[in-house]
């Protein structure tokens, strides 16, 4: 499936990879996930995409998306959007599925082979648009839960399906088990509160 000699591009849904492991039963440990990839074969890029909320800077995931901001993943996020349905009730929504497929896209010509994280149907026609370009397109999702996270048709249309459980071991972490700290430098009152480039 990877060639070692291949230039490899990982692509992580976060929301999509977070819900399969938990269905699965564990967290996923990136460091674990990184070094997995990377003695297979070359690693240009791994990517990691998700929607944070904006009032909340100190939020849960702020320490996982610092650390893999230090520890060679490219973070791309952005505000989760807020609003109300015709019931009045209060909604949340945080797609990055248009900054990955133009990630992908823009990326394919440098790489052999792109390997997305996640089971969601929409990405069907990126890894036709990938294949096009003559490059590989693997996806690492699950059909062992309930209901499987894996859309057929992207399953169908991607070379090859690696199957997440199958990874535990490799990219595991226990659950009960504490991700590491992130030592970042102080910030000045002049860094908080610098006007935007």
């Amino acid at each position: 499936m990877f060639d070692s000699r291949e230039k490899i591009a990982l692509f992580i849904d976060g929301a999509n990879l977070y819900s399969a492991a938990r269905a699965l039963g564990f967290d996923i440990d990136y460091k674990r996930l990184l070094n997995e990839f990377g003695r297979k074969c070359y690693m240009l890029r791994a990517y990691y995409y998700t929607a944070l909320a904006e009032d909340q800077e100190f939020s849960t995931l702020r320490p996982l998306i610092d650390w893999l901001d230090y520890n060679g993943y490219t973070v791309v996020t952005k505000p989760l959007k807020e609003f109300y349905d015709q019931t009045g009730r209060r909604k949340v929504k945080g797609n990055m599925d248009i900054e990955l497929v133009i990630d992908a896209m823009e990326l394919a010509d440098q790489v052999d082979h792109v390997v997305l994280f996640s089971g969601d149907g929409d990405f069907r026609r990126l890894a036709e648009a990938v294949q096009r370009k003559g490059k590989k397109f693997s996806v690492v999702s699950s059909l062992q839960t309930q209901p499987p996270m894996i859309a057929d048709d992207l399953r169908r249309q991607a070379d090859h399906f690696i199957e997440l459980a199958d990874l535990q071991n490799a990219v595991g972490r226990d659950p009960a088990e504490r991700p590491p700290r992130v030592e970042r430098p102080e910030r000045t009152y002049q860094d908080r509160h610098a006007p935007a480039d």
